[in-house]
């Protein structure tokens, strides 16, 4: 794959202070691409720091950033907005606008710095951007930035100068995104896959990492939901999960613990669209993730009754009700949906 990295080298070369950022609620291509960035950028010697709204997953935390410490949002609210605001260059990945970065919205807009955006979602803002590059049907933003860091001139296309710190990151956040390609996957994914084992990522070790590290609270958790907390929809061949915040302390949870819960419906023969809706008292909202099976479109779902959007198979968004509603209101929709 061929991208004009000329705009982007030039822009890493003359900036003294890059930050450099991605979502809320950080997952593997999250957190994948924002390290992968960070290695390359201490490879070049750059002063940067990596800041996300909120902390990375335990089973995600192997994973460096350059060596540098990921400042969260969440934890330290200020130095995070001080950081931005003292960069002139912002790199922000995985994110299709600002406000995906929650409360780092503010200081991404209003900084005067350079701004450069690297995502796979569908209709990015744009307008909030220097430099663009956008990619929906590629599997995940770690592979748009594999393809980017490849045409680099200092690499070259050669991925053996891709630190393996690098490439792991890269490959985790592909892995995860495409559910261990499972879905979202095109011939350029498994040329990545290809080049980034040749270089020495141990595949097998980062699947048993990512997949094979959670803890006995999160595998309860599963539990409480399938069995407890699951409704059915047969007439539309969907199901959605509840999560709710006295199931959260009760049960220990951890920020990464429903990651791939939302896809086990899917083993299901009849069932096209699954969804889980996590309960967040705080915030006031309910957070909406939804799958779904080839040929059913939940990013227009997301987009017409969920306050988001994402990609034809996988999507999320946010609610503003009790979470006791939810189950009617997703019948709802699914009746309007199909209707």
């Amino acid at each position: 794959m061929r991208y004009d990295i000329s705009a982007f080298d030039k822009m890493i070369s003359r900036a003294k202070r890059i930050a450099v950022f991605s979502h809320l609620n950080p997952d593997g291509d999250a957190v994948g691409s924002l390290c992968a960035c960070c290695t390359y950028l201490a490879s070049r010697g750059k002063d940067f720091v990596p800041i996300l709204p909120n902390a990375v997953p335990d089973f995600l935390k192997f994973l460096s950033a350059g060596g540098r410490p990921i400042v969260v949002c969440e934890e330290d609210s200020q130095r995070a907005k001080d950081l931005a605001a003292g960069a002139d260059l912002l790199i922000c990945l995985d994110v299709s606008s600002p406000s995906r970065t929650e409360y780092l919205e503010e200081s991404i807009v209003s900084s005067k710095a350079a701004k450069v955006l690297i995502d796979h979602h569908i209709q990015p803002s744009r307008e909030f951007f220097d430099l663009v590059y956008s990619e929906p049907e590629i599997s995940s933003t770690c592979e748009l930035l594999f393809w980017l860091l490849m045409a680099m001139p200092d690499i070259g296309g050669d991925v053996n100068r891709l630190s393996m710190s690098c490439a792991e990151a890269l490959y985790t956040g592909m892995m995860t995104d495409t559910n261990n390609f499972s879905n979202s996957v095109v011939p350029s994914t498994f040329e990545m896959a290809a080049r980034l084992i040749a270089r020495g990522v141990d595949k097998i070790g980062l699947q048993y990492k990512v997949l094979n590290s959670y803890n006995m609270s999160r595998l309860r958790l599963l539990g409480r939901l399938v069995n407890d907390c699951m409704h059915v929809f047969p007439q539309h061949g969907a199901t959605c999960m509840l999560l709710s915040e006295e199931d959260k302390c009760r049960l220990g949870f951890r920020p990464g613990d429903t990651e791939g819960f939302v896809n086990i419906p899917l083993q299901v023969a009849d069932v096209r669209i699954s969804g889980i809706f996590t309960e967040d008292k705080e915030g006031g909202y309910v957070r909406v993730s939804l799958r779904s099976k080839r040929g059913t479109d939940v990013n227009t779902l997301a987009r017409r009754f969920f306050n988001g959007g994402g990609h034809e198979n996988a999507a999320g968004g946010r609610i503003y009700m009790p979470l006791s509603e939810v189950p009617a209101y997703f019948l709802s929709a699914l009746d309007q949906y199909f209707g």
